[in-house]
Protein backbone atom coordinates (compact mmCIF):
# COMPACT_ATOMS: atom_id res chain seq x y z
CA UNK A 1 0.00 0.00 0.00
CA UNK A 2 3.39 2.07 0.30
CA UNK A 3 4.90 0.42 -2.11
CA UNK A 4 4.19 -2.41 -4.68
CA UNK A 5 3.84 -5.44 -3.50
CA UNK A 6 5.24 -8.69 -5.75
CA UNK A 7 1.56 -10.64 -6.49
CA UNK A 8 2.17 -14.44 -6.90
CA UNK A 9 -0.86 -16.80 -7.08
CA UNK A 10 -2.71 -13.83 -5.61
CA UNK A 11 -0.70 -13.42 -2.22
CA UNK A 12 1.59 -10.30 -1.72
CA UNK A 13 5.18 -10.28 -1.08
CA UNK A 14 7.75 -7.40 -0.58
CA UNK A 15 10.39 -6.52 -3.57
CA UNK A 16 13.45 -8.76 -3.03
CA UNK A 17 15.94 -5.11 -3.54
CA UNK A 18 16.21 -1.55 -2.80
CA UNK A 19 16.69 -1.31 -6.20
CA UNK A 20 13.18 -3.39 -6.88
CA UNK A 21 11.08 -0.98 -4.41
CA UNK A 22 8.42 1.06 -6.41
CA UNK A 23 6.67 3.74 -4.09
CA UNK A 24 2.34 3.60 -5.20
CA UNK A 25 1.17 6.73 -6.68
CA UNK A 26 -0.12 9.36 -4.58
CA UNK A 27 1.58 7.66 -1.53
CA UNK A 28 3.90 10.97 -0.95
CA UNK A 29 0.55 13.42 -1.29
CA UNK A 30 -1.66 11.20 0.86
CA UNK A 31 1.58 11.01 3.49
CA UNK A 32 2.24 14.94 3.22
CA UNK A 33 -1.76 15.36 3.73
CA UNK A 34 -1.59 13.37 6.96
CA UNK A 35 1.44 15.03 8.56
CA UNK A 36 -0.02 18.84 7.71
CA UNK A 37 -3.35 17.46 9.97
CA UNK A 38 -0.75 16.32 12.86
CA UNK A 39 -0.90 12.80 12.30
CA UNK A 40 2.73 10.67 13.30
CA UNK A 41 3.30 8.77 10.34
CA UNK A 42 4.71 5.33 11.47
CA UNK A 43 4.89 1.77 9.39
CA UNK A 44 4.00 -1.37 11.14
CA UNK A 45 5.09 -4.16 8.73
CA UNK A 46 5.72 -7.70 8.96
CA UNK A 47 8.36 -9.42 7.43
CA UNK A 48 8.58 -13.21 8.02
CA UNK A 49 10.77 -13.64 4.74
CA UNK A 50 13.79 -12.61 7.15
CA UNK A 51 12.97 -15.69 9.74
CA UNK A 52 12.26 -18.03 6.68
CA UNK A 53 15.91 -17.16 5.37
CA UNK A 54 14.44 -16.18 1.98
CA UNK A 55 15.51 -12.34 2.68
CA UNK A 56 18.24 -10.78 4.70
CA UNK A 57 17.66 -8.23 7.26
CA UNK A 58 20.12 -5.99 5.79
CA UNK A 59 18.07 -5.68 2.89
CA UNK A 60 14.68 -4.79 4.59
CA UNK A 61 16.20 -2.26 6.97
CA UNK A 62 17.70 -0.62 4.28
CA UNK A 63 14.43 -0.60 2.53
CA UNK A 64 12.88 1.28 5.77
CA UNK A 65 15.51 3.71 6.09
CA UNK A 66 15.33 4.79 2.50
CA UNK A 67 11.03 4.75 3.26
CA UNK A 68 11.13 6.55 6.54
CA UNK A 69 13.78 9.09 5.22
CA UNK A 70 11.66 9.77 1.79
CA UNK A 71 8.29 9.92 3.02
CA UNK A 72 9.30 11.30 6.44
CA UNK A 73 8.07 8.86 8.44
CA UNK A 74 8.27 8.98 12.37
CA UNK A 75 9.05 5.53 12.49
CA UNK A 76 9.06 1.87 10.96
CA UNK A 77 8.68 -0.97 13.10
CA UNK A 78 9.27 -4.55 11.83
CA UNK A 79 8.09 -7.84 13.12
CA UNK A 80 10.73 -10.18 11.35
CA UNK A 81 9.10 -13.22 13.15
CA UNK A 82 6.80 -16.19 11.51
CA UNK A 83 3.38 -17.05 13.18
CA UNK A 84 4.78 -20.53 15.13
CA UNK A 85 7.22 -18.09 16.73
CA UNK A 86 4.14 -16.91 18.68
CA UNK A 87 5.20 -13.23 19.09
CA UNK A 88 3.63 -10.31 20.26
CA UNK A 89 4.65 -8.37 17.52
CA UNK A 90 3.11 -10.15 14.19
CA UNK A 91 -0.06 -8.47 13.23
CA UNK A 92 -3.12 -9.30 13.83
CA UNK A 93 -1.52 -9.20 17.27
CA UNK A 94 -1.52 -5.35 17.98
CA UNK A 95 2.46 -5.31 19.42
CA UNK A 96 4.16 -2.62 17.26
CA UNK A 97 1.14 -0.45 17.64
CA UNK A 98 1.15 -0.84 21.19
CA UNK A 99 4.52 0.02 21.30
CA UNK A 100 4.25 3.39 19.12
CA UNK A 101 1.62 4.45 21.24
CA UNK A 102 4.29 3.86 23.94
CA UNK A 103 7.06 5.47 22.61
CA UNK A 104 5.24 8.79 20.57
CA UNK A 105 2.93 9.06 23.86
CA UNK A 106 -0.52 8.31 20.96
CA UNK A 107 -3.90 7.96 21.95
CA UNK A 108 -5.09 4.76 19.93
CA UNK A 109 -8.43 5.48 20.44
CA UNK A 110 -8.17 8.57 18.25
CA UNK A 111 -6.00 6.94 15.63
CA UNK A 112 -5.92 5.44 12.47
CA UNK A 113 -4.82 2.07 11.08
CA UNK A 114 -4.64 2.04 7.62
CA UNK A 115 -3.58 -1.63 5.51
CA UNK A 116 -3.99 -3.43 2.79
CA UNK A 117 -4.46 -6.71 4.13
CA UNK A 118 -7.08 -8.53 7.05
CA UNK A 119 -3.89 -8.91 9.39
CA UNK A 120 -3.68 -4.62 9.38
CA UNK A 121 -6.89 -4.74 10.25
CA UNK A 122 -7.38 -7.03 12.80
CA UNK A 123 -3.98 -5.44 14.75
CA UNK A 124 -5.96 -2.26 14.63
CA UNK A 125 -9.03 -3.42 16.08
CA UNK A 126 -7.02 -5.36 18.79
CA UNK A 127 -5.15 -2.00 19.50
CA UNK A 128 -8.20 0.35 20.22
CA UNK A 129 -7.66 2.01 16.65
CA UNK A 130 -10.12 3.08 13.97
CA UNK A 131 -9.03 0.90 10.88
CA UNK A 132 -9.45 2.01 7.02
CA UNK A 133 -8.62 -0.92 4.82
CA UNK A 134 -6.92 -0.09 1.43
CA UNK A 135 -8.68 -2.88 -1.33
CA UNK A 136 -6.29 -4.66 -2.85
CA UNK A 137 -7.74 -7.73 -4.53
CA UNK A 138 -5.31 -10.33 -2.62
CA UNK A 139 -6.58 -14.03 -2.90
CA UNK A 140 -6.45 -13.89 0.99
CA UNK A 141 -8.29 -14.29 4.24
CA UNK A 142 -10.88 -10.97 3.74
CA UNK A 143 -10.74 -8.07 6.91
CA UNK A 144 -13.03 -8.56 9.32
CA UNK A 145 -15.40 -4.86 9.87
CA UNK A 146 -12.54 -2.34 8.53
CA UNK A 147 -14.47 1.34 10.02
CA UNK A 148 -13.94 1.79 6.03
CA UNK A 149 -12.71 0.77 2.99
CA UNK A 150 -10.94 2.89 0.47
CA UNK A 151 -8.92 2.18 -2.98
CA UNK A 152 -5.59 3.73 -2.41
CA UNK A 153 -3.91 5.22 0.57
CA UNK A 154 -4.67 8.75 -0.88
CA UNK A 155 -8.08 8.34 -0.95
CA UNK A 156 -8.06 6.83 3.19
CA UNK A 157 -5.55 9.92 3.80
CA UNK A 158 -8.36 11.96 2.29
CA UNK A 159 -11.38 10.44 4.80
CA UNK A 160 -8.64 10.74 7.81
CA UNK A 161 -8.18 14.34 7.34
CA UNK A 162 -12.12 15.17 6.81
CA UNK A 163 -13.06 13.12 9.52
CA UNK A 164 -10.35 14.70 11.90
CA UNK A 165 -11.37 18.64 10.48
CA UNK A 166 -15.31 17.84 11.10
CA UNK A 167 -15.16 15.83 14.50
CA UNK A 168 -16.51 12.82 12.39
CA UNK A 169 -15.13 9.23 13.01
CA UNK A 170 -14.48 7.48 9.79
Amino acid sequence: MINEAVVRDGKPFPPESLAEMKILPGVPEALKELRAAGFRLIVVTNQPDVAKGTQRREVVDAMNRFLAKWLDLDAVKVCYHVDADACTCRKPKPGMLLEAAREWSIDLARSYMVGDRWRDIAAGKAAGCRTVLVESGYDERAAENPDVIVGSLLEASEVIVAAATYGNAA
